[in-house]
């Protein structure tokens, strides 16, 4: 993936959640733009329980690893 495909999709209004899944096979879901952080190379993605806004812990992605990018459903998941 390019740098130039996730700012497009952090810029995009109204904004659409997305997963970003890695060549190691985990994926990182993006429900808000503020949740994640674009550089040239990297993409970095808040995960975790999220308090007021902060998630918990962050994830550093190399963007020559990221394999795919899925949409998400908003709702949430079925138990």
């Amino acid at each position: 993936m390019t740098f130039q495909t996730f700012r497009d999709l952090l810029r995009q209004r109204p904004f659409q959640p997305f997963r970003i899944v890695m060549s190691s096979g985990k994926s990182y879901e993006v429900r808000h733009p503020q949740m994640a952080m674009l550089t040239q190379t990297y993409i970095f993605v808040g995960v975790g329980e999220i308090d007021e806004g902060v998630p918990s812990e962050s994830r550093i992605c190399s963007l020559l690893h990221v394999t795919s990018v899925e949409p998400v459903s908003l709702a949430a998941p079925a138990e």
